[in-house]
């Protein structure tokens, strides 16, 4: 089974899952300003910061290079990760919570440090693969379930595709999604894109609609 170290501040497995998350973009190591960017901090906090992570042995830091996490501090972002997507599941699934209402909830219940409760709550669920995004959500071991999805900006034309995730969590695009009927499931097909703005006009469960370039770089399909 999947383990890993408790730490005793929320503070810092936030820093731990904002280098995950950057990690993830880059595929490499990270820069102390990005992450005061990600986490909206001055970057003299950010190292004060990381130095405390690097006495714990959760990341790799040296004083003017890039930061990686140890395997621990992976463990440990994943974990939060995991927590994370479980509670936005429940939230959404299980007691009606909208898309868009739940993101500041799951950042408070995935400090919980209970493994017994995380196990529950992923059975009790249906041990489920994704989240209400989209997003991939880790087992028990920490593995992600594999996905082929693309942006919908590069959507090949006359092609059916099926809307699997987001990439702008924020509020205000989910609203504007719901708004708009494209939701998670519904299939679209890119019947012309423009040259001048690459604005798309697409076929959404058999109605035409246009979507801006902005909206369709933060919608996430995958092939019928």
């Amino acid at each position: 089974m999947y383990k890993f170290i408790p730490m005793n501040s929320f503070t810092e497995e936030n820093y731990l899952k904002a280098i995950y998350k950057l990690t993830e973009q880059t595929d490499s190591e990270v820069s102390t300003n990005s992450i005061a960017k990600k986490m909206s901090t001055k970057a003299a906090t950010v190292t004060d910061m990381l130095k405390k992570l690097s006495l714990k042995k959760s990341i790799h830091y040296q004083k003017y290079q890039g930061v990686s996490l140890t395997t621990s501090g992976k463990k440990i972002a994943v974990n939060i990760i995991r927590k994370h997507r479980l509670w936005e599941f429940f939230l959404v699934k299980k007691l009606n919570f909208k898309w868009d209402q739940v993101h500041g909830i799951a950042e408070e219940l995935e400090h919980i440090h209970s493994n017994e409760l995380t196990e529950k709550l992923d059975r009790f669920l249906g041990f489920p693969k994704f989240d209400p995004h989209g997003d991939p959500i880790p087992d028990g071991d920490g593995k992600f379930h594999n996905t082929k999805s693309q942006l919908l900006e590069e959507a090949v034309l006359n092609k059916s595709y099926i809307i699997t995730g987001v990439v702008d969590h924020s509020s205000s695009f989910l609203q504007y999604l719901d708004s708009a009927g494209i939701v998670l499931g519904k299939e679209i097909k890119v019947k012309e894109r423009a040259l001048y703005d690459k604005s798309l006009q697409a076929q959404l469960s058999g109605k035409k609609v246009f979507i801006s370039n902005e909206v369709a770089k933060n919608i996430l399909v995958s092939k019928k």
